[in-house]
């Protein structure tokens, strides 16, 4: 769930920054593909970059920018993970000018042989505005099957990690600035929510200016394309997760004769605009706090947060209450106020396997220690252990709003106030003023919503989790409608959480498997339990 943004793609790698917590307590153009990305009529861009060669090396610890943390431990079996950096244009329409660095990540295959191996497999996270470069040696495991025949590799998209990262406020104005009160009830709540929002933003374009207008989902849809080149392969394989669809599906639009075996878990409705993204999430992550509350009161014999699914709610609604006046001590000098206490719950709610750090933090809470909650919070903030920060929410705002075509005003929010606390009580305010994020950004947005038609291309497997709070179940339906005939191939999962794959369900990792390994497309409509 995005802390200031607004788009239901924002949610991330967070499983990756809850395991911190856990540790430590975690646009759409409408431009025909062509067989150079970014360019007219099949031309090569200027100075050979489909030509490079890239230096692998063993990867150096993630930066501050990336999340932190130390370099990446080798696989089973010993295989090292290996880090390099691709140059691609700055601007797609100049291809011939200015370049940038894109970080990549890989590890080879453990095919023995030549013919074993397909190719490479590139992953997107989400965001948007998470670092693939770190995130993926932090599953490896996960994909160690699909390493069988693929080399394993991500990147961080321009404006992200080591990317040409968008930069915009300092650590310490960070910090305000995520415990802040993003949901105003008067007037002068109102103007200093609309202060906070116009100083961050004169921020990003002081100090990113350059990068911004060349930050849209097109444009790293083009540089995958230049990755896929520069790596070798004559088509792209891709899993793409939250955001990560709709990466792979502006790529579709952009390249369909270049898809090769994609599949799309967690998936964005690419039918929907800003507004209808934060309500479907609003309406998302309420229904994961109604299974959450269920869950706990009919499983654990005393559930410490509430007698019944009601009282669990209510108790979380009072705190919230609560904190608005008031905020709870947490770590050191550090508060829990009631925006950092939304994020943290929202970020508890991505996976069931963190429901206990949420009752766990709801019960300190209780009893007057913030502590838990506020770890969880700086997960989806993209807090690092020593203070610093990823630039997480930097990216993710600066891509969303040169992608997102509408740009809202303060009274288009309290006209939509209703209909979002009626979505959810408990999350609805804080989405619909998040629609803010993008007014008075410095570069104007591409579209209403993504084009993400794609005829011509091979298929492409869509999961949808019906328990999904982020990008809910709807969207995979969306997306494959919008993909085209024959291309969507639609599977249920119905299950908890942001995503299906990861969640380690034997269906759903068939399904993938079957195709990504050996060309066995999984029958549209397949349902996983």
């Amino acid at each position: 769930m995005p802390t200031r943004s607004h788009r239901s793609r924002t949610v991330l790698v967070s499983t990756a920054l809850l395991l911190t917590v856990a540790a430590s307590v975690s646009a759409c153009g409408n431009s025909g593909g062509t067989d150079e990305p970014g360019s007219q009529n099949g031309s090569t861009p200027a100075g050979g970059l489909t030509a490079q060669k890239l230096d692998w090396s063993n990867c150096p610890a993630p930066d501050d920018a990336q999340g932190g943390g130390t370099a990446p431990s080798p696989l089973p079996g010993g295989t090292q993970w290996e880090c390099a950096t691709m140059k691609a244009p700055l601007d797609w329409d100049r291809p011939d000018g200015d370049t940038l660095d894109l970080a990549l990540v890989r590890a080879r295959t453990s095919a023995k042989k030549d013919d074993q191996r397909i190719g490479s497999l590139i992953f997107n996270f989400g965001g948007p505005g998470g670092s693939g470069v770190s995130t993926l040696p932090a599953f490896g495991d996960t994909y160690e099957t699909l390493r069988g025949r693929y080399d394993l590799v991500s990147f961080d998209p321009r404006g992200v990690g080591r990317s040409s990262p968008v930069t915009c406020l300092d650590d310490a104005q960070l910090d305000d600035y995520f415990q802040a009160d993003s949901t105003p009830d008067d007037a002068a709540e109102r103007a200093d929510l609309t202060k906070r929002t116009q100083q961050f933003n004169d921020a990003c374009e002081k100090n990113s200016g350059t990068v911004l207008p060349q930050v849209a989902t097109t444009d790293a849809a083009r540089d995958m394309d230049l990755m896929r080149q520069v790596l070798g392969d004559e088509k792209l394989h891709y899993m793409g997760i939250s955001y990560g669809t709709e990466l792979g599906g502006v790529y579709a639009h952009l390249f369909p004769d270049k898809v090769g075996r994609a599949v799309f878990d967690a998936v964005v409705d690419p039918a929907q605009n800003a507004e209808q993204g934060s309500l479907g999430q609003a309406k998302g992550f309420q229904l994961a706090l109604d299974n959450y509350a269920e869950a706990c009161t009919a499983t654990t014999e005393d559930c410490p947060v509430g007698s019944d699914p009601d009282d669990v709610k209510k108790r979380i609604a009072d705190l919230l209450a609560s904190l608005d006046k008031k905020p709870l001590p947490a770590d050191g000098d550090r508060e829990l106020t009631q925006a950092a206490a939304l994020n943290g719950i929202a970020q508890s709610l991505y996976s069931e396997d963190f429901w206990e750090y949420l009752t766990q933090g709801l019960e300190d809470a209780y009893d007057g220690d913030g502590r838990i909650l506020l770890a969880l919070s700086d997960s989806m903030t993209g807090r690092n252990q020593d203070g610093t920060y990823s630039n997480l929410q930097s990216a993710n705002i600066a891509i969303n709003c040169a992608d997102d075509k509408p740009r809202y005003t303060e009274a288009d929010v309290r006209e939509k106030l209703p209909e979002f606390r009626k979505a959810s009580p408990v999350f609805g305010d804080f989405l619909a003023w998040g629609l803010l994020s993008c007014t008075d950004w410095p570069v104007a947005g591409a579209a209403e919503h993504p084009d993400v038609s794609a005829e011509g291309s091979a298929p492409i497997v869509v999961i949808g989790n019906t328990g999904d709070p982020a990008t809910p179940y709807e969207g995979a339906r969306q997306m494959a409608r919008a993909l085209g005939k024959d291309v969507g191939v639609e599977i249920t999962y119905r299950g908890q959480g942001h995503g299906a794959y990861d969640s380690g369900n034997a269906c759903v990792r068939k399904a993938v498997d079957g195709y990504l390994l050996n060309g066995a497309v999984p029958k549209s409509g397949t349902v996983c339990s």
